[in-house]
């Protein structure tokens, strides 16, 4: 069994229903407008490859994965490897991202009283370090803050 390294972790709490979630999560240009601008193509079933392409820093990325299960408005967990890592493009290099969306407990400012809202965790595995765990979950909850921000109707980051 292959060591899956350090855990990243990020949660988020949005007032809007999983299956609204689900769509901006998957939907190329939904995710474009939270997600660093990135142009993500997938058709999200499981089995099926995924690409993420776009500028990060200054330098043009095309990052790859493949969707490992993709259970809509539920759980969505692909694969990521990006050049840009300096890793070499193996099997050990890939993370693993896990996206589970749940009834959150409690709304969080709904704005009708029938509305619900979704509870978003998401892991990252196969981080090396400390450092690279605490890095990538500073991005991803910069994600998930833009995501929150988006779906509500907030400021755009």
């Amino acid at each position: 069994m292959m060591d899956k390294g350090k855990i990243a972790r990020a949660t988020v709490t949005i007032a809007v229903s999983r299956d609204r979630v689900w769509k901006a999560l998957t939907s190329p240009s939904e995710i474009k407008r939270y997600f660093f601008g990135t142009e993500a193509v997938s058709d999200w079933k499981s089995g099926s490859a995924i690409t993420w392409s776009g500028d990060w820093d200054g330098k043009r990325y095309e990052d790859k994965g493949t969707v490992l299960e993709s259970n809509p408005g539920r759980l969505l967990r692909y694969t990521h490897f990006s050049p840009l890592s300096g890793q070499p493009d193996r099997p050990e290099s890939y993370h693993t991202v896990t996206i589970a969306l749940s009834d959150a407990a409690e709304p969080l400012k709904p704005p009708k009283p029938s509305s619900t809202s979704t509870r978003l965790v998401l892991t990252q595995d196969n981080n090396t370090t400390d450092e690279a765990r605490e890095h990538s979950e500073k991005n991803w909850a910069m994600v998930l803050t833009g995501l929150k921000n988006y779906l509500e109707g907030g400021p755009q980051g």
